[in-house]
């Protein structure tokens, strides 16, 4: 940004002690210190605010991203039982039907042998 030399620097501290005196340069520099610390801390606490806020937005963010996941979870489990419990309702309708009793069921021939 600003590109300020140590030399500048110097020359600048001269011109404040002609014109200020030295008598109010030491409060001056104090009270500019001061100043500057002041910009420092409300500039860090600045940036600090703005990384909360976008911690707390990505947060956010992923909490919404984690309830379309469970909801689209949800959706497909009742999908699955749902269709689970169609087909064990279909196999139990089934079984009366298809199955006769075991007394009923012949064995089955033996190879050359007629069933009496």
């Amino acid at each position: 940004m600003f590109d300020i030399a140590f030399s500048e620097l110097v020359v600048i501290a001269l011109v404040a002690l002609i014109v200020i005196g030295p008598e109010r340069l030491p409060k001056l520099a104090r009270t500019a210190g001061h100043l500057w610390g002041r910009t420092q801390r409300y500039a860090n606490k600045v940036k600090d605010d703005i990384a909360h806020d976008m911690a707390l937005d990505q947060a956010r963010q992923m909490q919404h991203e984690i309830e379309q996941h469970v909801a689209e979870a949800e959706k497909a489990m009742q999908a699955n039982g749902l269709s689970l419990e169609q087909s064990i309702l279909q196999s139990q309708h089934r079984k009366p039907a298809d199955m006769a009793p075991a007394d009923s069921v012949s064995p089955p021939a033996a190879s050359g042998e007629t069933p009496k």
